[in-house]
Formats: structure tokens, sequence, C-alpha cells
């Protein structure tokens, strides 16, 4: 078995000493060496490069976005951020997934150790993630598109189990995962206010979806927020899930709004994209569009199948346009999606859905 060789850097001895010696307890992962910053780190992946980073944020000499920018540009590497669990620090956390990290692991500044022991089998996960990512330099579309949208070809079902009446509002639930943060900014950033409400489930860690969000606001004509519980889903509006809440989607008349609470993992993840796109199988309907985009692992899978199955129009992201395809795969495996496209045309279709 070809092993996922692994460089940390991150300024605390105490982390690398931890994480180094978890990591080197998995049968799949070989740690090639840590430093302590990123000019050090530099000079050891000279001789030998990792298969992925795992990188800390705050350090010496130079910081982890500087760095990031650097690899991406010279040589595009899976990175996992390895990042303090603060709100500053998730700010900066978002700047450093915008510039190409694909995973996040979040690390508290109390009980540092225990932590990262007890988490052992995330970060495992993590990296293995990232070992499958596709990464490749950042080509974020700089402009909304003015353009015509291109004719939607999803099909319309006769169903057989009719879940809602058809309303004139209209919803679009999105799930994903490693590879997400980017390739929602992509999306996002080419929607007019026209369009109609969106519900985002992203996986990631509490107290840095509501940076992710903040950030996505001030560089979309949308209205982006990290959800709260009875939030309205109204047009030109996107709420995304706290990290470690799950978020459904409800009903009060012919109005729609969300549910946030705690719950227990579903598929690993809390907030779950099957938790959101069951609600929207089962409140919204045939008037809901479904849509499942790069991430690991099957998270949304069923719970598309069940939109499908009611009458909504489900898409999934296209293998080569995935930073990681597992889950628009286990999607299509169970015959959910109607369509599969590419990342640059999904806000085309959202436009046509809401048109």
């Amino acid at each position: 078995m070809k092993k996922i060789r692994v460089m940390v850097v991150d300024d605390s001895a105490t982390v690398r000493q931890v994480i180094s010696k978890l990591l080197l307890e998995q049968p799949d992962i070989e740690v090639i060496g840590s430093a302590s910053d990123p000019i050090f780190a530099l000079n050891k992946m000279q001789e030998n490069w990792p298969d992925v980073i795992l990188l800390d944020v705050e350090m010496p000499r130079m910081d982890g976005i500087t760095f990031l920018k650097k690899i991406m540009e010279e040589r595009p590497t899976p990175v996992v951020i390895c990042s303090t669990l603060t709100e500053a620090g998730a700010k900066t956390t978002m700047e450093a997934m915008s510039a190409g990290a694909v995973e996040i692991i979040s690390k508290p500044k109390i009980g540092l150790k225990q932590f990262l022991v007890d988490s052992s089998n995330e970060l495992a996960n993590a990296i293995r993630a990232a070992s499958r990512a596709r990464v490749k330099r950042s080509k974020v579309a700089l402009t909304r598109t003015n353009t015509t949208p291109e004719k939607s070809q999803i099909g319309t079902k006769n169903t057989a189990t009719q879940a809602m009446a058809t309303t004139t509002d209209q919803v679009v639930a999105i799930g994903t995962s490693t590879g997400g943060t980017q390739a929602l900014e992509t999306v996002l950033r080419m929607l007019p206010r026209t369009v109609p409400g969106i519900v985002i489930v992203q996986h990631m860690p509490e107290k840095f979806t509501a940076a992710f969000a903040e950030r996505l606001n001030s560089l979309c004509e949308v209205n982006i927020s990290e959800a709260k519980d009875g939030d309205r889903v109204n047009i030109g509006k996107v709420l995304i899930a706290p990290g470690g809440k799950h978020m459904s989607l409800s009903r009060s008349g012919a109005q729609y709004y969300v549910t946030v609470k705690d719950g227990p993992l579903v598929n690993r993840h809390r907030p779950s994209v099957d938790v959101l796109f069951r609600s929207a199988a089962k409140y919204a309907g045939a008037n809901a569009l479904g849509i499942i985009m790069t991430g690991m692992g099957d998270d949304g899978a069923r719970g598309l199948k069940e939109m499908h199955d009611v009458g909504a129009k489900t898409i999934g992201q296209d293998k080569e346009t995935c930073v990681v395809y597992g889950m628009p795969m286990e999607a299509v495996k169970l015959g959910a999606v109607d369509r599969e496209v590419a990342l640059e045309s999904i806000a085309s279709v959202i436009i046509k859905y809401g048109s």
C-alpha cells in the first residue's frame, strides 16, 4: 500500500510531536517531516514533496496564508488547515480556504494535547480526503454572469407521492463538503438577487461558518448569512447551516423557514446534508431544486434521492470539476441525480430554475 506522505507545519512543538505520533499509528499515512514555520518547511519539502500538508495559520517568519498561496502558485498540493478555534482565527482560516485549502481541523487553545488525541480519527480522515483532492490554481469567477443561462435539461417527474402542492415560492438546497468553500464562492458570486431562497450545508466546524458566510456576503450580490433558528427563506437570501448544528427546512403556510438545532451526528456530520435534503423533500417537494457538490463520503445522497422521488429537480456537480467526486458519485449511484453539470454551470441552472 502506498502511504499518504504528510508534512506537518506548526509553530507549536507539542502539536508537531502529538500529531506526528498519532499519524504514525495510521497504516496508510506517513509523516515525512515537520517544521516550525513555512521557511523551514519549504527547505525540507524541496527534497521530499508531500502528498498533503497539515498547516497552521498563525506562525512566525511567514504566515500560513502567504505560504499556502505560494504553494498553490508554484506547486498546487492538498492542504489541511489546523487552526485555533476562535472567532478571529476563523476569519483568517476562511482566507486560507479561499486560497485553496481543502479541509479544516479546528483546535482549542486549552486542552490541546487531549483534543488532538480524541480527534485522531477526524484528523486522519481529513488527510485521506485531502489526498484524493484534485487541487489546481484557483480561478474563482470575478464577475457575475450577465449572460443568458443555459437551458436546463432537468425534467419534471410524475410524482406518485405528492409532497407539496406547487406554490410560487421555490427553494434551492445545496450540500457540499471537501472543496466546497471555493466551489460555493464560484457559484454564489454569479447569482443575482432575483434567485429563489437558498439553504446550504457545508461541512465545517463550529465558529467557522459565521466567518465563511460573512466573507461570502462581502463578495456576492445575494444576501448571505449564517442561519439562525426561525430565519425565513426569501428571494435573494442564502442561509448557511451553522457548524455543529443541524439545519432543516420547514414551512408555515406558503412560507419557508429554517429550523436550527442540536442533534446526533448523521453520516458522521453535524450539520448533515441528508438532514437538510430530507426536510426539503418533506416540506418543499416539487418546489425545490437539490444540488449536491464536491465532497468525500455519501452524506446527502439518500436525502437527494428522497427529493428526487417527490418531484424535486436534482443536479450533481460533475466529476471533472469536483475536488473530491464522492458525494455526487454516491447520489448518481442511487439514481438521485437528474443531471450532472460542471461547477461553472451550476449558477446558470439556479437562475434558470428561478425564472
